[in-house]
């Protein structure tokens, strides 16, 4: 199993969580970063677990500071062409940065990754549309869109471009993120915990993506170990992972 999606910076002993995730069956985990200190951590983290830690650099919309934006740019192309991807990035229409700070800033990420020919992990809260359709105009060949909730027109449209989504333990009781994994054809699905987010109360790691595996055998009618084989295959391929 791989967990295709972790803020390992955030859970606070991560030496005894990743044990943990080896003991449950997870073979590797991608570390994501929000900004210049969420990624320095990350890649540290990275440094210290190689094999099983593989870095993502990015800079989320919720992290958006306009006397830090150029900084943060700076660091990510300068350190991406050695992580497996671009992210958290992306667009968020519950945030209070303001839309066209996020669009140009999102614009500038993901020109940078298709020029580093690295796959991009985008945030689309109720920003589904307008997400799909900056990608896809910046020429993104790979992509993932994290725990998606949106439109079943906007998930067929990003199916129909090669891209993917990230399912997670939600899928227990989002209806909205159920459907789409319903949906989804599981060749096009990777999962993750996104830990170290509560879920119903619970604070997750990536020990518990044997949780997001269950609900999502359970959806698609087939067997744990078939849902593991199918989207370890899907993030190896994704993240180019030896």
């Amino acid at each position: 199993m791989i967990d295709g999606h972790a803020h390992l910076n955030e859970i606070k002993d991560i030496d005894a969580s990743i044990l943990r995730a080896a003991s449950s069956g997870v073979s590797a985990i991608i570390g994501v970063g929000m900004d210049i200190e969420s990624n320095r951590a990350t890649l540290e983290i990275a440094g210290r677990f190689p094999g099983i830690v593989y870095p993502a650099v990015g800079y989320h919309p919720w992290s958006i500071a306009a006397h830090e934006t150029e900084e943060n740019l700076a660091f990510i192309e300068d350190r991406l062409p050695s992580c497996v991807a671009l992210g958290e990035v992306g667009i968020d229409y519950r945030t209070k940065v303001k839309k066209k700070v996020q669009w140009e800033v999102y614009g500038r990420l993901i020109s940078v990754a298709h020029e580093a020919d690295k796959p991009v992990i985008i945030h689309c809260r109720f920003s589904h549309a307008h997400t799909y359709e900056m990608t896809a105009s910046a020429g993104i060949e790979r992509a993932v869109f994290h725990w998606f909730t949106g439109e079943r027109a906007v998930l067929t449209r990003l199916l129909d471009s090669g891209y993917l989504i990230s399912v997670t333990p939600a899928l227990a009781y989002s209806p909205f993120h159920r459907e789409a994994a319903a949906f989804a054809p599981l060749e096009s699905i990777m999962v993750e915990t996104d830990a170290p987010v509560q879920y119903e109360g619970k604070i997750s790691e990536p020990a518990d993506l044997i949780v997001t595996l269950r609900e999502l055998a359970r959806i698609k009618g087939i067997s744990v170990e078939e849902a593991a084989r199918v989207t370890e295959k899907n993030t190896r391929s994704f993240y180019r992972l030896s």
